[in-house]
């Protein structure tokens, strides 16, 4: 049994298929028209090709990096139908994500010896980043996991309210300390509560605006100085939070977080309320971070962790 059928249930799948419906249907009318009348991959196909991956969002760069592979295939190979078309864009869509550090995951779950394994959540106001930490604490503690969110955008009354409601109705332990206080703070005493408490996992919000790249780069790094004195190696995972709403935004948000702070994995989330879905292969790709979750509805239990395998065959499942 292959990985992917072994962890992706059937019900996974067709979650994520009604989730990239847009992505899929817009996609695909397109690439129809393109190859119309066509027997084989030529220039005209190819330019088509390269219109319609730029206009799912995947970004220019990607796009000439995609075109160049099935190019390279096609003097290889001499001769290839717009039939195999399909088959050529999936291995290399897959291949461009495994190069791009994004492995595939089996559950909601920790690495061992982490414990508790200390989440930053980081990303700009708007993008869902209090409903994933609260999906989040939901799966994992549907993996029968003791978890503490810690409310670190204390610049919000709505942040610090709303993930204490998440907590409660998911069932976690909350650590807050209102508005206005120190954020490092915060985000100490979580952890601190998460040892004490035996918790297996700690997510730490953090603030979604500040005023300048210079005060979101400074506050960062004093909430991460501050975790990891109290926790060597912490924190384990920096995930930031993109919206695939906004599409090449969502490349723009990216580029400015990674220039401020170590981002080492990434949840692109609204991905079924939108056309835009090629923007995960563009992210993936320009900034070598690996996606790690996705959300593919408005539901608590529609977040799923990210198996590019399954992406891709879903993306191009007629």
């Amino acid at each position: 049994m292959s990985f992917f059928k072994k962890f992706f249930t059937k019900e996974k799948e067709q979650e994520l298929e009604k989730g990239l419906e847009k992505t899929k249907s817009g996609f695909f009318d397109k690439l129809s028209k393109a190859v119309a009348g066509k027997s084989t991959i030529d220039v005209g196909v190819l330019d088509e090709l390269e219109s319609i991956l730029i206009s799912s969002d995947v970004g220019l760069d990607t796009t000439i990096k995609i075109i160049a592979r099935i190019e390279g295939r096609v003097a290889k190979d001499k001769y290839l139908n717009t039939q195999e078309l399909d088959s050529i864009m999936r291995d290399e869509i897959v291949q461009l994500l495994e190069e791009n550090n994004t492995q595939d995951q089996e559950d909601f779950d920790t690495p061992p010896g982490k414990k508790p394994y200390v989440m930053l959540v980081v990303g700009v106001n708007g993008v869902g980043k209090t409903t994933t930490i609260g999906k989040l604490a939901y799966q994992f503690c549907l993996k029968g996991k003791k978890v503490v969110i810690g409310a670190g955008d204390t610049f919000r009354a709505a942040a610090v309210n709303q993930l204490k409601i998440w907590s409660e109705r998911v069932g976690c332990d909350f650590y807050g300390k209102g508005m206005n206080v120190d954020p490092a703070a915060v985000a100490y005493e979580t952890v601190d509560f998460a040892i004490k408490n035996n918790c297996d996992v700690a997510i730490i919000d953090t603030a979604g605006r500040l005023h300048t790249k210079i005060n979101l780069m400074n506050e960062l790094s004093k909430i991460k100085r501050s975790v990891s004195k109290r926790m060597d190696g912490a924190p384990h995972d920096v995930l930031l939070i993109l919206d695939a709403t906004t599409g090449q935004n969502a490349i723009e948000q990216a580029k400015q977080f990674t220039a401020v702070t170590e981002v080492t994995s990434l949840a692109l989330t609204k991905l079924d309320g939108t056309a835009k879905g090629g923007v995960a292969i563009g992210i993936s790709d320009q900034f070598k971070v690996p996606i790690k979750y996705i959300g593919v509805g408005e539901e608590i239990e529609k977040l799923q962790v990210f198996n590019k395998r399954a992406f891709v065959e879903s993306l191009f499942k007629k």
